[in-house]
């Protein structure tokens, strides 16, 4: 097994032959780069529980840091059920349980189980009442074969079902079997003497075992179904990170399921079951993180209310569905919001939510280089192993290539200004690491090495240059791929192609 070691200078990886012996920090925040004033506020975030508006172009770290984030909060403490209403079924209750109660009623769960086993290990009047037993040959079998495989006699009582043919019964044994007929009763009462005191047991089919309840599994299982009128809507063990990029108002803020037959008491789905919990609620004890919020238009104000009251109704949001007469008042939402967006997109963003998250947490405007230095080279050569690891189908590289990588990251930053510096556009860089580490696996071999970053360059070019490339310009490229008759009937290439050829050149 490879030795791992943290690496903080760009000598230290000169001496080791891969980024396999690359330690990766444990605390998620530690493994983004270069956002060193996001990562503290993040920190903090945490601790806090601060909002959060990264503010940059795609590709610097901003997901990665609201991932980070949720990783270092605390296991949510609450799970939220909804409780049928008998009085008013379109009004159910809510339940809030601590971890302390989920935990008492899994542990009930467990013993209403009861104790399973095997039918040979059950009383011999109690197997053979529940189909398992043949009367005729005492062998064991399954409870759905209607004749016993051994002897060929029907296993079914006579009596059984009323049934005046009991004696062809046997000579249609597939026939019925086809049809799930299934001989002996479902559940045996029985008792038995306990410490001098007689004690009910129930005896019932599990499959191919048999489940034996003594009274207190029984009493464990009548307290279950005290609860069986509800229905869990944010579990206790939950992610606490929760996506609400590009969300839906349903996604976004929950729903009621529609109910063709309008939740009659017979036919219907109750209310409380067609319950839907959005992403607010997912969310709460832990973080919402919407990407590009500015997308989400009008329904940032909803986000708004929840941040403000920590809690949010959920209703059905459809007019026309039986779920719109449904409501579930007050349910808990208190999460950390950490939004982005790109700098253009500032002025989309609702004012007062705005004025919302600097109340209550930090704006930050992420990076797009850090300073090339030997702590900083050392940085990526974590970050390479990280992608490889994140991956799992590719190999690491050696320090060769690591250094390809760097001078790769030198001049991307040049083309954004930024001098002697590293660029942090790292979704770009990954996709380069993954398009080498495609190439050593197709040719075998066992690390990435600094020929195989060499091609994958020149296969990750983005389209634009490959275009570029073949046809001279952009424009000519987009001439040469629509035939004479778009030509002729778009007015984007009529007068146009000259002077686009120039701009794009």
């Amino acid at each position: 097994m490879t030795k791992k070691r943290p690496v903080t200078t760009w000598d230290e990886m000169k001496n080791i032959k891969s980024t396999a012996e690359v330690l990766i920090p444990s605390d998620p925040l530690d493994r983004v780069l270069g956002q060193e004033e996001a990562i503290e506020l993040a920190k903090i975030a945490a601790i806090q529980r601060r909002h959060l508006l990264l503010v940059g172009p795609p590709g610097t770290g901003k997901s990665m840091i609201a991932r980070a984030l949720s990783m270092n909060l605390p296991k949510p403490k609450q799970e939220i059920r909804v409780v049928k209403n008998i009085e008013n079924s379109e009004r159910p209750f809510l339940e809030i349980l601590d971890e302390n109660q989920v935990h008492d009623e899994d542990s009930i769960r467990a013993e209403s189980v009861g104790k399973i086993m095997d039918p040979e290990d059950a009383p011999v009047n109690i197997a053979e009442r529940l189909g398992y037993l043949c009367k005729h040959c005492k062998k064991y079998s399954a409870p759905t074969d209607i004749s016993c495989p051994h002897c060929q006699k029907s296993k079914m009582e006579v009596g059984q079902n009323s049934n005046p043919f009991g004696d062809i019964i046997g000579q249609l044994g597939g026939m019925l079997e086809a049809a799930q007929v299934v001989v002996g009763k479902e559940r045996v009462h029985a008792t038995r003497m306990i410490n001098g005191a007689e004690e009910t047991v129930v005896f019932e089919r599990a499959g191919d075992k048999i489940r034996m309840l003594d009274g207190k599994s029984l009493q464990k299982r009548s307290q279950l179904l005290n609860k069986s009128n509800q229905k869990v809507l944010i579990k206790l063990n939950r992610d606490p990170f929760v996506l609400a990029t590009g969300a839906s108002e349903t996604e976004l803020l929950g729903d009621v399921r529609h109910d063709p037959y309008g939740g009659h008491e017979k036919l219907g789905t109750p209310a409380y079951e067609r319950v839907i919990a959005g992403s607010i609620h997912e969310a709460h004890e832990g973080v919402l993180f919407v990407d590009e919020i500015s997308h989400l238009g009008s329904l940032q104000r909803f986000i708004l209310t929840a941040m403000q009251e920590k809690r949010f109704p959920i209703a059905g949001r459809n007019p026309q569905s039986a779920g719109a007469a449904v409501k579930v008042e007050n349910v808990p939402c208190d999460f950390i919001l950490v939004a982005a967006c790109n700098i253009q997109d500032l002025e989309h963003i609702l004012s007062p939510l705005r004025s919302r998250v600097i109340g209550g947490g930090y704006e930050v405007l992420v990076d797009i280089a850090m300073p090339d230095t030997p702590e900083n080279r050392a940085k990526y050569a974590q970050f390479v192993a990280q992608e490889v690891t994140m991956d799992g189908r590719i190999p690491h590289a050696t320090t060769e290539a690591v250094e390809l990588i760097i001078s790769e990251g030198r001049l991307r930053a040049r083309s954004d200004n930024q001098v002697n510096a590293l660029t942090l556009r790292l979704r770009e860089l990954g996709g380069l690491i993954r398009a080498a580490g495609d190439i050593a696996v197709m040719n075998g071999d066992s690390l990435i090495t600094a020929e195989h970053i060499r091609q994958a360059l020149k296969r990750s070019r983005p389209v634009e240059e490959q275009i570029k490339d073949r046809y001279g310009s952009y424009m000519k490229g987009m001439s040469k791929d629509v035939s004479g008759a778009q030509k002729e009937t778009s007015q984007y290439y009529l007068g146009n192609e000259h002077s686009d050829d120039q701009m794009f050149n």
